[in-house]
């Protein structure tokens, strides 16, 4: 499984990072999970190209997360692909039929599917998923991808144990972490917060993202910070980067 972070920014923009989108590939599978401003222009420059990405999975309903669907359908109607589906929490039919009823000229110019999921078990695009829910300042869940050596993505939350549990196991973990430790912040974790709560968990490497400007020339020692209490590799994600799981 290949895992290409597409937007590894935040709300704030950087000029440097998109908002949060991920592109998973295994074998002849493609699924998006969110879909932030930018993302499209990030697909455009993958191999896949938003042509092959018929399925969106979103974490929640933020702003930042959903900003690029209709963009995506737009450009995968003009491209000639006839369908797309939207998968996510409770409210995705809601959010969906709103930006509709706004841009109504794009209603109807694919075949649109959307379907809601909650914790639990379930699959989509070929993918078997598993998911929580975080702790944030919108419902949002966290998804683990059973497929090859695993990989968890925690959508926006807290360090939270229930996340770390979820991520227990996988070979790649990419986390929420938005601001460096002096930052009195809730609905994200800092790094330390981070490194905590996966002290003792069996996760091969993390990758650190939803980067806020505020982290901006502390990278290393958001790492180092993480580390204290992880055993694991740290890596800060950068928008294009791809990961072999």
């Amino acid at each position: 499984m290949r895992v290409t972070f597409l937007g590894t920014g935040s709300a704030m923009p950087t000029g440097d990072r998109f908002q949060t989108g991920l592109l998973l590939e295994s074998d002849d599978d493609t699924l998006l999970v969110d879909c932030g401003s930018g993302v499209v222009h990030g697909l455009a420059a993958t191999d896949a190209g938003y042509e092959a990405v018929d399925t969106v999975l979103l974490t929640h309903h933020h702003l930042d997360h959903v900003s690029d669907l209709l963009p995506l359908l737009k450009a995968r109607w003009l491209a000639g692909e006839e369908t797309l589906t939207v998968v996510g929490p409770d409210g995705t039919e809601s959010l969906l039929d709103g930006l509709l009823s706004v841009h109504d000229y794009l209603d109807g110019r694919v075949d649109l599917s959307v379907r809601e999921v909650g914790p639990g078990a379930f699959s989509v695009a070929g993918f078997d998923v598993r998911a929580v829910e975080t702790v944030h300042s919108m419902h949002c869940l966290a998804y683990r991808f059973d497929r090859e050596g695993g990989f968890t993505f925690s959508g926006d939350s807290e360090a939270t144990e229930t996340v770390a549990d979820l991520a227990d196991g996988t070979a790649v973990l990419a986390h929420d972490c938005s601001f460096p430790d002096e930052v009195d912040v809730s609905n994200h974790p800092t790094p330390s917060a981070l490194g905590a709560v996966l002290s003792g968990r069996d996760v091969d490497e993390l990758y650190l993202t939803h980067l806020y400007p505020h982290t901006d020339g502390k990278h290393r020692e958001m790492v180092e910070s993480v580390r204290e209490r992880f055993d694991g590799e740290v890596h800060v994600a950068r928008d294009g980067l791809t990961v072999e799981v």
